[in-house]
Order: structure tokens, then sequence, then C-alpha cells
């Protein structure tokens, strides 16, 4: 019937909103610097709307987090199983990450993105990294209210999971707190939906002002490193993800890239792995089949530990910087890096622009210059959206071999209509 005829999905408007972004950006930005009527209102008005978008997402963070956590954590029941279920997670995050960041050193082996640049005098900022004892200390809050103020999200993790544990432990009281938060869910999620009805104007918005902002020009300098991690970022959805949802899951990769293509896309345009992270718990669970108890447990703790995109950056951008300030690494630095790579990512918060601060933690290990720093600065929100695709899509990825390993039964092939 005429009526059930379904209108533009939201991934179609959202991709016209980032085409169209895209034209904009790159035709008025040449105009800017010299139109007073674009510079004073409609670029800050754009640079508005995509704010109020990514501040809208972000408010849904930490209610969603925490009681999406609690709920998965009790909803499992078993306290075995939720034992059994952190270590499959935890493990393949950190292999994926690994791989992620030994195909960006080989990448950057093979394409030398900064040879030949000679490039010296460039301005960086370092901040002190933390030993690895307190990053280990940190994740457990003193004040887990003032955790959820700060949005501290690895405390805010480490406390759900308390309280969701220990509700088990508490019987039918316990089983009322649970159904509480479960409301809290279920209300976080319908406001998930709202919002998202906002993406493709707040996608349009975004990238229409990063167009606008570094056009095409300042990409030639640096098409090497771009190249090479948005290759690596490719190569390593392609490859590693697709064989793990083949090997484990036993269905297509072209079944599990089309159902968390929207998660995907929001993350690209978005920057943010936390911020995508209701729709990412959407995608999974409406189109994968994933259950609320893994998906709940498994995303939002991908999205603050699971970084495999911003890694395998880390891992190009530390050889392009050695490359470009002539500095050689050997075989025993080019796995340090892996190693620093991997724990620096675990503790790389999942908003625009925060692999760029870790990046330092990895340069600092290595003994490479920190004014590396100020190279990669100038193309970082180039690179931050490939990265942080990857990272959401790597979220994704994990989650549906848990669910797989842990016996569920996952979405079939085209179960939605056309």
């Amino acid at each position: 019937m005429a009526s059930k005829k379904k209108g533009m999905s939201l991934l179609w408007k959202i991709s016209v909103g980032f085409v169209l972004g895209i034209l904009l950006g790159v035709i008025m930005g040449p105009m800017v610097p010299n139109s007073p009527f674009l510079s004073g209102w409609i670029v800050p008005l754009l640079n508005a709307i995509g704010n109020i978008f990514l501040t809208l997402l972000k408010m849904l963070i930490v209610p969603l987090v925490f009681s999406s956590i609690v709920v998965g954590a009790a909803s499992i029941g078993d306290p075995k199983a939720l034992g059994r279920i952190g270590a499959k997670t935890i493990a393949l995050y950190l292999v994926t990450t690994a791989v992620a960041i030994a195909i960006g050193l080989a990448l950057g082996n093979l394409m030398q993105p900064g040879v030949g640049m000679n490039i010296a005098g460039a301005v960086g900022e370092a901040k002190p990294s933390q030993p690895l004892v307190d990053v280990l200390l940190g994740i457990f809050p003193s004040n887990p209210i003032d955790s959820l103020v700060k949005g501290n999200m690895l405390q805010i993790i480490v406390f759900a999971l308390f309280f969701g544990v220990a509700a088990l432990f508490a019987g039918e009281k316990g089983r009322r707190a649970v159904a509480a938060f479960e409301s809290i869910a279920e209300v976080m999620y319908s406001m998930t939906h709202i919002i998202m009805g906002l993406a493709p104007y707040g996608v349009f918005a975004l990238i229409a002002v990063t167009a606008s902002k570094y056009g095409l020009s300042i990409l030639a300098p640096f098409a090497k490193v771009i190249a090479a991690v948005y290759i690596g970022c490719a190569l390593h959805a392609g490859l590693v993800y697709s064989g793990l949802v083949t090997a484990f899951c036993k269905r297509s990769p072209l079944w599990y890239f089309k159902g968390v293509q929207e998660a995907s896309i929001t993350a690209f345009v978005t920057r943010s792995s936390s911020g995508t992270l209701p729709i990412t718990i959407a995608n999974v669970r409406d189109n994968l089949g994933v259950s609320e108890g893994i998906s709940s447990f498994v995303l939002p703790l991908g999205a603050t530990i699971n970084m495999d995109g911003t890694a395998l950056y880390q891992g190009v951008c530390a050889l392009f910087v050695a490359q470009a300030f002539g500095v050689p690494l050997d075989f025993g630095a080019q796995m340090s890096i892996i190693v620093t790579a991997t724990l620096a990512s675990i503790g790389t918060a999942g908003v625009p622009g925060a692999g760029l601060i870790m990046l330092t933690l990895v340069l600092t290990s290595t003994g490479l210059p920190i004014e590396g720093i100020g190279l990669v600065a100038g193309i970082d929100a180039v690179l931050d959206a490939a990265r942080t695709c990857v990272n959401v899509t790597g979220d994704t990825a994990v989650c549906a071999v848990v669910a797989a390993t842990e016996g569920e039964t996952l979405t079939p092939n085209d179960r939605r209509p056309a």
C-alpha cells in the first residue's frame, strides 16, 4: 500500500548530507577569507549546527553507557559468563589493535611517507605521559559520582560493571534496581532515535566546515601519509574484520558491513567513537541481531579501549615523523611502537583529536622528535575521520564475534525488506 511506502532511509539522507557538505565546503572555502558574509554568518552558522548535533550526541553518552552496562552485566545472569565474555572481549580488542599497528608500520615502511620531506623546525607541544601503573590505578573510581559528572568513561564502566554484578548477588532487590536501569536505557535508546533524525543536517554542517577550512590543497604535501592511513584502515577492515566475521559468525562480510554502515559513516563524519555509540548499539542489535546483554557490555567498553584505527594511525605517523626528521628506526624500535601504541590506544578518549594527544606518548617512548606533532596536526582532522571509522567498525566486529562464540544466532542475510 502507498501508506506503507518508505521514504529515503536515514543512511541515504546522511550520505546525501555528506556529499553536499563536501561540495559546499570546497566551493566556498577559497571565498571565505574575502567574504564577510561567509566568514561572519554562513561558516559560524554551519559550525553551530554541527556542534549542536555533536553536543546532543554527547548528551546521551554518560546515561546511556552507565545504564546499558549495568543492564548488560546483570542480564548475562551468571558472573562466570560475564568473566568469560569480558576475557574474550579484551583479548580480541588487544589482538586486533596490535595487528592494526603492524599494518600501519608495514605501510609506513613500504610507502615511505616522510622520506625526502626534510622538514625541520616544526613546533609541537608534548604532554607528559602517565606511568602505566598510574593509568591502571586511574580506572578505579574513588568517587563514582565525580566520575559520572566528569565523564571519565573508564571509571564509569568499572563502576557500572561492579554495580551490575552486585545486583546479581542482591537478589530480588537487585532485580528491582536493574529494572529501573532497563527503563532508563530504553528511554535513552528512544532519545537516540530522535536525535539521529537530525543527523543528516549535522553531518552536512560538520563536513562543510571541515572542507572549507582544509580544502584540497592542504592535503597535497602529505598525500603519502594520508594515503597510508586510509589504505591501512581499508585493509584492516577488509581483511581482519571480514576474516573474523567469516570465521566465527559464519556470515558474509557484506552482511556485516551493510549492517553497521550507518555507525561507520557517522563515526567518519563526527570523529567520535563515544558520540557514535548510540548508533553503534542500535545497528548491532537491530541489524546484526546481537543480544542486549552482550552488546551493552562489549560496545561501551570498545568505545573506550578499542582504538584500532588510532593505533594504526600512530604506527604510520611515528614512521612518518622518523622519516621526515631523518631518524632511523630499527626492528626493535618498531616492535616497541607496537607495544606502546597498543597500551596508548586503551587510554585514548573516544572524542575528536584525542589520537593526536596519544601520539606524543608513542613519539616520546621511541625517542622521536616531539616537534613531529606539529607536522601531523595540520592533517589530523583528515586522518581522524578514517581512524575513528575503523575504531567503531572494530567494536561491532568484536561484538558480533563474541556473540557468535557465546552461541547466539545472528540475524540472517536479507532479513530486512529492501
